[in-house]
């Protein structure tokens, strides 16, 4: 390995500035980076932050539609559960009212059923009454004939 303060010191410095000699070239080189800037500038980045900058602005118009869409759906949910809501009470109230008509229908076909089995009870009540009582005159009736013929003969 070369020994670097040997190599610096062994190094001639020829003309004026030596290592670090500022001719011409700096300005050059600086003027090239400038120019080289604007180029890319114009080429490259302005189109780019142009595209940047459209897509940033599509984002926030779809977020802001999709924001507005959300609040539409939120306030269509509640319209929708409050008439739901008012639709269960009517059903229940409907419901609740048929109960009460086909009970008071059914108490009253239940009254009739038993008024006309109670009307079939009493005339067929009356009907046997009827009945056992004739039998028992035309058994009295028999009966007497009958003590009558055993009185003839007993009496002959």
């Amino acid at each position: 390995m070369i020994n670097f303060s040997t190599l610096i010191l062994s190094s001639e410095v020829n003309g004026p500035g030596g290592l670090f000699d500022i001719d011409a070239t700096l300005p050059l080189v600086a003027i090239q980076f400038v120019l080289l800037m604007i180029v890319l500038n114009i080429i490259l980045y302005n189109p780019l932050l142009t595209i940047i900058e459209e897509r940033k602005e599509y984002i926030l118009t779809n977020l802001g539609k999709a924001s507005e869409l959300l609040a539409e759906a939120n306030s269509l949910t509640a319209q929708y559960e409050e008439e739901l809501t008012s639709v269960r009470k009517e059903a229940q109230l409907e419901i609740t009212n048929s109960q009460k008509i086909h009970k008071e229908i059914l108490d009253l076909e239940i009254n009739i059923s038993q008024k006309y089995i109670d009307n079939l009870l009493d005339t067929i009540t009356s009907d046997f009454e009827s009945k056992k009582t004739s039998a028992l005159n035309n058994l009295e009736e028999s009966v007497q004939s009958l003590c009558d013929d055993i009185n003839t003969k007993l009496s002959i």
